[in-house]
């Protein structure tokens, strides 16, 4: 059996951006020869619509907004932290049901990215010992 890794849901074509356009990374071709992949939005799981606005993390990084001294606010000003926090756990509720241990995230993404800043489900998953890599 193929091990299972997580995969961000737009990375697979899924309607799950901020703006509701589709993303297919090439790159996931070739993930799925080795693995099983699942698909997971936070966003989404953090009970955000599709499209939404974009959203920025004020003030530091994702490990920051965990511990409470960064905020997450949208293109409108609207204060969305806790969304994505939320989604964030969800995330690894599902890896750890699963058995995941390692997951491959949208890059650029202040869910998901490595950098420039680490996302909000990033620093989650690294946190519980998880590896994560970035594509697209």
């Amino acid at each position: 059996m193929r091990e299972p890794v997580l995969v961000s849901a737009c990375l697979l074509g899924l309607a799950t951006r901020y703006d509701g356009k589709i993303l297919f990374e090439p790159a996931v071709s070739s993930l799925k020869e080795r693995y099983l992949l699942v698909p997971a939005c936070p966003e989404q799981l953090g009970g955000l619509p599709t499209p939404r606005p974009a959203a920025e993390i004020l003030e530091g990084d994702g490990f920051a907004v965990l511990s409470g001294r960064a905020r997450v606010v949208n293109r409108r000003g609207e204060e969305v932290t806790g969304a994505f926090v939320e989604g964030a756990r969800e995330v690894l509720k599902i890896c750890r049901f699963l058995g995941i241990k390692r997951a491959f995230l949208k890059a650029r993404s202040p869910s998901c990215g490595l950098t420039p800043a680490v996302g909000v489900t990033a620093a989650l998953l690294l946190s519980a010992g998880l590896e994560v890599y970035e594509l697209g």
